[in-house]
């Protein structure tokens, strides 16, 4: 591999992180957020809840945009609406002004999850882009590990509005990490074909493909197991177990170690056995080993390290499943990454909205909820696993291009 390759998948990662930064560093804020603004616990979950939909519905637009005007206009673009809605929500007075700012910072960050898919696509298929995919999950691993510990000492420090102004002032190095070290992957001559009725024929075709849909939706279902924690982990570990927001965020970030150093082994995996093996036993443990903790709490063992150990598990699993669907799903479509991208991403945060305001409105303070849903979560994954990529079953042909 030579430097450019690592270069790409460092300013690729990076980018990708800015959105979910948003996310991470506010999660221990949660509960203060409630108490600073006088919310209930589910406002407070729908500025998250929010900023998931916004970020997932933003790519359905930014994906063929990228197709028609090349990948990095909509990405200045974003980091713009980005920097402007972190600077509302910084100033937010009430929680509805959150909410609100939280919807545009999510179409912001849209273009950060959805441009870097395509550009892996533009670069490599099959194997090689799956060493890429892995190796830009390694940075943007930077997000979900860092981001909680680094947010609470802003918190504890300053206050949860300085996270806002934190993560506004992360978006302003994303503008100059693009103009400085991202060149263009889809020159003019391939845009020549790309307008928005070519995007709606693409957004057709792919709902009606088979294999893509079907390995996005194994994505969706998995990643939603991981969007169910992000929402009700800070009132479980905080409110029911007691942990300060410092210790929330090393158990969180703990987990996040898990699944992102598996999905380095994605690329060595995918060369020895094929990405279709990886996905389904990976699948397989994930489900198995979400469903036995749901069991053992149910029995009864509802301790905080029963929970820690059988999560670090599950999510290391889900860290091969991600990256090898999405390169599973985009092999096929050179000519309409951008499209193909936007449309994964935007069924992956509509899937996981969804858990997540299903497991919300079950939710009661305890751990219970949430590893339920979790553990339904994994279990869809693995039915769509076997009905997509199940032992025995061919390749779908790739269209004609």
């Amino acid at each position: 591999m030579t430097v450019s390759y690592f270069r790409i998948a460092l300013v690729l990662g990076l980018l990708t992180a800015i959105g979910p930064f948003a996310i991470d560093m506010y999660l221990p804020a949660l509960p203060s957020i409630g108490s600073d603004l006088n919310a209930g616990t589910a406002s407070v979950q729908l500025s998250l809840l929010v900023f998931f939909l916004s970020m997932g519905l933003g790519q359905i637009v930014v994906g063929p945009i990228s197709d028609m005007t090349g990948r990095k206009l909509p990405l200045y673009g974003g980091l713009a609406l980005f920097i402007a809605g972190s600077i509302g929500s910084a100033l937010a007075p009430t929680v509805e002004w959150l909410i609100a700012f939280r919807i545009l910072q999510g179409f912001g960050a849209s273009p950060g999850m959805v441009v870097p898919r395509a550009v892996v696509r533009d670069l490599h298929t099959g194997v090689e882009a799956a060493k890429l995919m892995s190796m830009l999950m390694l940075v943007f691993s930077i997000s979900p590990i860092l981001a909680p510990l680094s947010g609470s000492v802003i918190i504890e420090t300053l206050g949860w509005r300085a996270v806002f102004w934190t993560v506004g002032a992360i978006g302003i190095f994303g503008v100059v990490l693009l103009a400085t070290s991202l060149r263009e992957t889809r020159p003019p001559e391939l845009r020549t074909g790309s307008s928005l009725g070519s995007a709606l024929i693409g957004y057709r075709y792919l709902l009606g493909h088979g294999k893509f849909m079907g390995l996005t939706l194994i994505g969706g279902a998995g990643i939603s197991s991981f969007f169910v924690y992000l929402a009700s982990s800070p009132f479980v570990l905080i409110d029911h177990f007691g942990l300060s927001p410092m210790l929330y965020s090393v158990f969180f970030s703990i987990n996040a170690i898990a699944f992102f150093t598996m999905s380095q082994l994605t690329g060595v995996l995918a060369e020895r056995y094929g990405l279709r093996r990886v996905v389904r036993v990976a699948a397989m443990a994930h489900a198995s080993v979400m469903v036995l903790l749901l069991a053992v709490m149910t029995a009864g063992a509802q301790s905080l390290w029963v929970l820690a150990g059988f999560l670090f598990v599950g999510y290391s699993f889900l860290g091969l499943v991600i990256p090898s669907t999405s390169v599973l799903a985009m092999d096929d479509h050179g000519e309409i990454a951008g499209t193909a991208s936007a449309l994964m991403g935007t069924l992956h945060f509509a899937t996981g909205a969804v858990a997540m305001a299903i497991a919300g409105l079950f939710f009661d303070g305890t751990p219970y909820p949430m590893v339920a849903a979790i553990a339904g979560c994994a279990v869809t994954a693995l039915g769509l696993t076997y009905l997509t990529v199940g032992r025995g079953r061919e390749e779908a042909p790739a269209p004609a291009e």
